[in-house]
């Protein structure tokens, strides 16, 4: 899988948001044996940024910590069930903010990159159908999250 960064707030170059993407993006797609011709944007930008973005296409005049927007929706009709094989190359975008991040990351007590590559992986995980309204979906969407990142050497989030 292959990742295009944008970045909107210099902040996340310290962090070496491009680094952290592609480990993550290369993790998912490990995991469920994806091809590696896909793509998907992640966008690094700040609170205002996200908040913009979280009320045009959300209604939700708020900061948030990870927006992501899907090119196809391959979510599974059936709760709990497997979403589709993505059918074209650009998976989507995601847009991450280097405020709520950060802050979260410390009210946790988590290292920045932990948080910040969970979050990715999370979006991914939505831009290639997985979700977490329903209670099955939910239950499946963090098993997945929980595996990917333990490869990662990431702590699960869950717990």
């Amino acid at each position: 899988m292959q990742i295009d960064i944008v970045i909107e707030d210099n902040r996340w170059t310290g962090l070496d948001l491009e680094r952290l993407a592609q480990d993550a993006a290369r993790a998912v797609a490990q995991h469920l044996d994806l091809a590696d011709d896909l793509e998907a944007v992640v966008m690094g930008c700040d609170d205002d940024r996200i908040a913009d973005l979280n009320t045009e296409f959300r209604d939700k005049p708020r900061a948030t910590n990870v927006l992501s927007w899907p090119f196809a929706d391959l979510s599974s009709d059936q709760e709990g069930g497997t979403p589709g094989v993505p059918v074209v190359e650009e998976l989507g975008d995601i847009a991450i903010s280097f405020d709520t991040c950060t802050r979260e990351a410390a009210e946790q007590t988590l290292p920045i990159e932990d948080h910040v590559t969970h979050l990715i992986v999370h979006g991914l995980l939505h831009l290639l159908g997985y979700d977490h309204i329903r209670d099955g979906d939910a239950t499946v969407m963090e098993k997945l999250e929980t595996a990917i990142l333990g490869k990662l050497g990431v702590n699960d989030p869950y717990i």
